[in-house]
């Protein structure tokens, strides 16, 4: 049976190891290269070692349902053997009945493993050895941020380019690969990477720059490689912090088209990040401050005199090359003296380019080799006559383009013309869709796709759940321009925007639209042509009514991948090309949905937040779609919270239980419940938002939620917080601190940088409250580090005042008032009031410890007047016993008493026992001064009774030592 376990499992024989799952064969622990099929093959013989497998079942299971004849399934059979060094391959002169007779040898060199039965089929013969999961690999290094593509199981005549390359980049720490397009310049610099991977602890980062076309998007594609959300316009500045303290080897890859851009950023990464190496491949050198530009000539070829044999052609790399090509389709060929000459003149005719010689190579199966060099005559005859070595290394890769395209049959070209649209990875679904436009049928398509493949026009991109295909660059740069020749460009852009739109629509219908979350996740690589269709329908040529559809379409999309910049591009440019006199309601009701929710993640809560989600809302309610309005209603839930309209953020779960009522749907009702707690706690109400909030301590997490916008806004970590704080606040502070912890963890759990960064934010306090500064130290370091690798500006923000606090209450005064100074700042330019007066409160307790009583009065009662709703807060006891504190420092006693008796009310009214003990506290003190020591007894005395836990926290120690002084 075949293995089932997650993890790879080894199958062993002889000096090879197979690992089905990773799709690997090594030999002597080394990487042996072997083709798709030959390698279904292999694994599906091995999983059923010893048994005789039919011909018929072999060739169903391999080639699924593409009919093919057995001489296909032979043909492969003898590359599999051939790569194993099978011995049944090299006993020629025994038919298949008389290699079945032979005895089987030792599971060595020369050992036969594949075996033929007649009229039956082929078995594994060779004896297996299977190892465990656990044991079938040796221990790997981490992964690297993005892991590096594989690189070539052999590459010809490049070992001294990447011995010198390697060596360059230890001493100049910035080099660039260049040289022409199809010269090999990605597979070096791979090797190079792969040669590297352990000098730099495997923090070696790959960055394909092939499929961008838009500039702007340059910093963000580096960041995306590095595993970093990008949230901020300008993701410089984080980028660039977290570099700095890493040892790592960026390789940046076609990176010609995008030079402008990129170069004095790479300059400043490498200036400003001293741990930092850059390798990059481009046609051209970035011309910057630092950079070694290593240029990559062509493969030697033979030179052009009398007398050479096959030894002394096949000494050079561009002759390998061009035949162990060959020999890659044509198993049995072997290089005559005849043809040798012909290879030598083939090589040189083709300038030493890689790409150009391996396509040369593909057609040798059809034509052989002397056809081969005279259709090469035939075709370049204008552009070498008279040439000896220097012809323009594009012109000779166009050329050699050219030859294989003018090869080609009508749907062939065609079809091939029609790819050049896409950017990156495609399916067949989406290039049959293309090719419809050019009048080619679906079977045709699949024909000629699969022509293509073979004829290494087309080349396979692995995925994880189907098979991609793409076109090398330089050919989908040559066939675009086909594609303009032959005035085919906008209709087959149009054709590719379409597919998209539809694509991705019922990917939304399937999914439930933005209600729910991850539908779009596994389709992340079509992300190039989304941008592409996109650009192309909103440009001059193309359909502004396509471009609307697929914004609508793409906004879950984007928000999914967390490019929240992006998804408000299009929606606001979307929304600007809406035709007023037929707006389609639920088009316009995604769209303001995902403006809010972009708008709100990257330039804060501005009133365009509220005027999209109000908008989005209204149309909701006309459409009577119960789903969307719970979700809207959560989104300006959050909205309202973050701009500290508390009593609004109330109001809105209050229509959000209306909502989920009439659904009747169990995970509403506890989604509603939660925005309810969040919003009572923000309040004030700590026994209520505790009720609302103890169902986030036993939900299922895998449920259904209303993640907001897909950004992993998760609300059940948002109600753990509130649950954790409310309990504090109500006098039960071991049962706070555990609540924290447990909040911590789940939001680590879901790997979602928004709710991680909110649960370290509203943790925090809990430590602080507590007094554990060990931890809360701990925390906020992490949330700054986090919220600078995610960009997240507004938290980083929060951790700096965060940090500040800390430093206060560690008797480091003016550090802290320095960081909470610089925290304020922020906040208040992105509107993230919610925390605002929390940072005020703690600096304006600063400046009294500094003996600036005038200024720390004038920024508590600033803070104290930003609170609407006659100051129904979370914080307002907190403020009114800092003010109290405050007074009471500067001699006015009777005002601080007054004070102090407020903070004690509203702590009282808002059930929260942690704020009445801090306010007793500070009211006792008072009264001892004024002699009325058994007040400030009765007072206390009851508070601390009725606390059962946490007796070991700061407050409840700061009140016992005053109980003690009073007695």
């Amino acid at each position: 049976m075949p293995d089932t376990n997650e993890q790879d499992s080894v199958i062993a024989f002889g000096p090879f190891r197979l690992f089905a799952k990773s799709r690997l064969l090594e030999k002597d622990g080394v990487p042996l290269h072997l083709g798709g099929r030959a390698l279904d093959i292999l694994i599906f013989l091995a999983e059923r070692a010893g048994e005789v497998v039919d011909k018929r079942e072999l060739i169903k299971r391999i080639w699924a349902d593409v009919n093919v004849d057995e001489g296909s399934l032979r043909f492969h059979i003898t590359t599999l053997r051939k790569a194993l060094n099978d011995k049944a391959l090299n006993d020629k002169a025994l038919d298949d009945k008389a290699l079945d007779d032979k005895p089987l040898g030792n599971a060595g060199e020369g050992s036969r493993y594949v075996i033929n039965v007649p009229g039956r089929g082929y078995c594994f013969a060779a004896p297996l050895l299977r190892a465990a999961p656990s044991e079938s690999r040796t221990s790997q290094p981490a992964a690297s941020p993005r892991s590096l593509p594989a690189q070539l199981a052999k590459m010809i005549g490049r070992d001294d380019a990447v011995e010198k390359i390697s060596a360059e980049l230890a001493q100049h720490r910035f080099v660039t690969i260049v040289g022409p397009g199809g010269i090999g310049k990605t597979s070096v610099a791979l090797a190079v990477a792969h040669r590297e991977l352990a000098g730099f602890d495997h923090q070696v980062c790959f960055v394909d720059f092939g499929a961008l076309t838009d500039v702007r998007l340059v910093p963000g594609t580096i960041a995306a490689a590095l595993g970093l959300t990008v949230n901020a316009d300008d993701p410089v500045p984080s980028l660039l912090t977290v570099l700095r303290s890493r040892r790592m080897l960026l390789v940046f890859d076609s990176c010609e088209h995008i030079l402008d851009e990129l170069a004095p950023l790479a300059e400043r990464m490498v200036r400003e990040a001293p741990k930092l190496h850059i390798l990059a491949t481009s046609r051209e050198s970035f011309r910057t401050e630092g950079e070694r530009v290593h240029r990559l000539f062509p493969l030697d070829c033979p030179p052009q005199r009398e007398g050479l044999g096959i030894a002394d052609i096949l000494a050079y790399p561009a002759s390998q090359l061009f035949v162990e090509r060959i020999a890659e389709s044509l198993s049995e060929f072997e290089l005559t003296e005849e043809d040798a000459p012909l290879v030598a003149e083939i090589c040189r005719r083709l300038d030493g380019i890689a790409l150009a010689i391996e396509l040369a190579a593909g057609r040798v199966n059809a034509y052989g080799i002397a056809g081969t060099a005279s259709l090469l005559d035939s075709r370049f005859s204008l552009l070498w006559r008279g040439r000896r070595t220097a012809i323009p290394r594009h012109q000779t890769l166009s050329a050699a383009l050219a030859w294989s395209y003018d090869l080609l049959p009508p749907a062939e070209s065609a079809t091939l013309r029609g790819l050049s649209v896409f950017v990156g990875p495609f399916t067949l679904e989406a290039a049959l869709a293309v090719a419809s436009c050019q009048g080619i049928s679906e079977g045709e398509g699949v024909e000629a796709i699969s022509n293509l493949l073979s004829k290494s026009l087309i080349a396979t991109s692995p995925a994880e759940r189907r098979l991609r295909y793409r076109l090398l660059d330089t050919t989908r740069a040559f066939m675009a321009d086909k594609l303009v020749e032959n005035g085919e460009a906008d209709r087959v852009a149009r054709a590719h925007a379409e597919y998209f739109r539809d694509f991705l629509r019922d990917i939304a219908v399937k999914s439930t639209g933005m209600q729910s979350a991850g539908g779009f996740l596994p389709y992340a690589d079509h992300l190039p042509n989304v941008r592409a269709a996109l650009t192309f329908s909103f440009s001059d040529d193309g359909d502004r009514t396509i471009g609307v559809d697929l914004a609508a379409s793409a906004a879950q999309f984007f928000l999914e991948l967390t490019l929240l910049t992006e998804c408000y591009r299009w929606t606001q440019q979307a929304l600007a090309s809406l035709d007023t006199s037929a707006v389609d309601s639920r088009q316009e009701m995604t769209l303001q949905a995902a403006l809010g929710v972009s708008v709100m993640f990257t330039q804060g809560n501005t009133e365009a937040v509220r005027s999209a989600f109000t908008r989005s809302l209204e149309l909701a309610r006309q459409l009577d779609d119960l789903h969307w309005q719970l979700w809207l209603l959560r989104g300006l839930h959050i909205y309202l919270t973050r701009v500290g309209d508390f009593h609004g953020a109330l109001g809105t779960g209050e229509q959000g239980e209306a909502v989920a009522r009439k659904l009747n749907d169990s995970a509403a009702t506890l989604n509603v419940d939660w925005m309810l707690g969040v919003a009572h706690h923000l309040i004030g109400n700590q026994d209520k938002a505790v009720r609302f909030c103890e169902s986030a301590m036993v939900h299922n997490p895998g449920s259904q939620r209303l993640n907001i916008g897909h950004l992993g806004y998760d609300d059940r970590i948002v109600a753990l917080v509130a649950l954790a704080r409310g309990l504090w606040l109500t006098g039960r502070p071991e049962r706070a601190v555990e609540v924290a912890r447990y909040t911590v963890r789940e939001a680590e759990l879901l790997e979602q940088p928004l709710t991680l960064g909110i649960s370290l934010i509203w943790t925090i306090y809990v430590f602080l409250w507590v007094g554990d500064w060990a931890s809360a130290e701990t925390l906020i370091e992490r949330l700054i580090d986090h919220s600078a690798r995610h960009f997240l500006g507004p938290y980083h923000a929060v951790g700096i005042g965060q940090k500040g606090e800390l430093l206060l209450r560690r008797g480091d005064v003016a550090a802290g008032i320095e960081h909470l100074r610089r925290s304020q700042a922020t906040l208040y330019a992105t509107r993230h009031r919610i925390m605002t007066t929390v940072f005020a409160t703690a600096l304006a307790e600063g400046l009294a410890s500094q003996n600036q009583p005038d200024e720390a009065l004038q920024t508590i009662n600033e803070a104290i007047a930003q609170i609407p709703d006659h100051g129904e807060s979370f914080d307002m006891p907190e403020m009114l016993r800092i003010k109290g504190d405050i007074l009471a420092g500067s001699g006015n006693a009777a005002e601080a008493e007054s004070t102090l008796r407020k903070s004690l009310n509203l702590s009282r009214r808002q059930s929260a026992v942690g704020w009445e003990l801090r306010g007793a506290i500070s009211l006792g003190r008072i009264w001892e001064q004024a002699g009325k020591a058994a007040d400030a007894r009765a007072l206390l005395t009851p508070l601390v009774a009725r606390y059962q836990e946490g007796l070991q926290t700061r407050d409840l120690i700061a009140a016992r030592e005053l109980l003690g002084n009073l007695n």
